[in-house]
């Protein structure tokens, strides 16, 4: 699943190419995604201006002209494709999941422009789209899910005080939506690493200095692999020819096995699995 960098890297591809143009016509070829795409969808979006493309979290946001929104989240498998009709180019992905070119199945959506059309494809159907008729709706909507690690709410008056008497460990607070928002598991395990506390510590037993390198390494790591045009799990391009290069950088994730690359570390990457979610942490140096 794509996680908050890489989500990063396609809002700003798309903001890119379809800020301030008109969407033409909407053709939708498979209703039946996590939620049913509603019959008035395409009449809606028909003729809409955009303003600019946003993201809150793994959530992508299309601002158009009269306050009207279209959330996308790509679930599992859902990737974005930019085709230009008068220039046809050899990658169309605005993502480093799965294939850098347009598959021949699976495309569900298609959103067409003046001069490009940006086509939804989702082979396990786990994304979905969502029309949000106001600002206020659009406040309403993320209401129950925890700040972003970049937002200044993420600070350590907050994160200290949320994990007083909480028992759970500290990964799974991380993948908690409720409160922090964007992190999934390939950068919760790095943001551990290199807070140099052990994953399964359960949350309450964190001092103010172990809560500061966490939200500190939350923002450094996040910003790292956006800089890296996020995390290309297997070796793919984008709509640009580029790669996501941050994986380049994994210091636990998928490094089980191997030597700690900490200086003055001896120790080995250890892997965990823990209700079907891999964890990745180093048996000397975390703590």
């Amino acid at each position: 699943m794509p996680e908050l960098p890489e989500v990063e890297i396609v809002r700003q591809s798309l903001h890119k190419k379809i800020k301030k143009k008109c969407i033409q016509k909407v053709i939708i070829r498979n209703r039946n995604l996590r939620f049913k795409i509603p019959s008035y969808f395409e009449s809606f979006l028909k003729d809409k201006k955009i303003i600019k493309i946003s993201r809150f979290s793994k959530y992508l946001i299309i601002h158009f002209q009269n306050e009207n929104y279209c959330l996308i989240h790509l679930g599992m498998s859902g990737t974005i494709h930019i085709l230009n009709k008068r220039k046809p180019q050899k990658f169309t992905n605005t993502s480093f999941y799965h294939s850098p070119f347009l598959p021949e199945k699976h495309n569900h959506a298609e959103f067409v422009f003046d001069n490009l059309k940006v086509i939804y494809n989702d082979p396990r159907r786990f994304g979905f789209f969502e029309i949000i008729k106001n600002h206020q709706d659009l406040k309403k909507r993320f209401k129950s899910m925890g700040p972003e690690p970049f937002s200044n709410k993420f600070n350590l008056n907050y994160v200290f005080n949320y994990f007083k008497n909480k028992n759970k460990d500290i990964k799974s607070f991380l993948l908690d939506q409720r409160f922090v928002s964007g992190i999934g598991n390939i950068y919760a395990s790095e943001i551990l690493f290199a807070s140099k506390i052990y994953p399964f510590k359960k949350a309450k037993r964190l001092n103010r200095d172990e809560c500061l390198n966490v939200i500190l390494n939350s923002k450094k790591i996040l910003q790292k692999a956006i800089n890296k045009g996020g995390s290309s799990i297997r070796d793919f391009k984008d709509i640009s020819g580029n790669k996501g290069n941050f994986q380049k950088e994994f210091k636990v994730y998928k490094q089980d096995g191997t030597d700690c690359r900490r200086a003055q570390c001896k120790g080995i990457i250890k892997k965990k699995i823990i209700s079907n979610r891999s964890t990745f942490f180093c048996i000397s140096c975390q703590k």
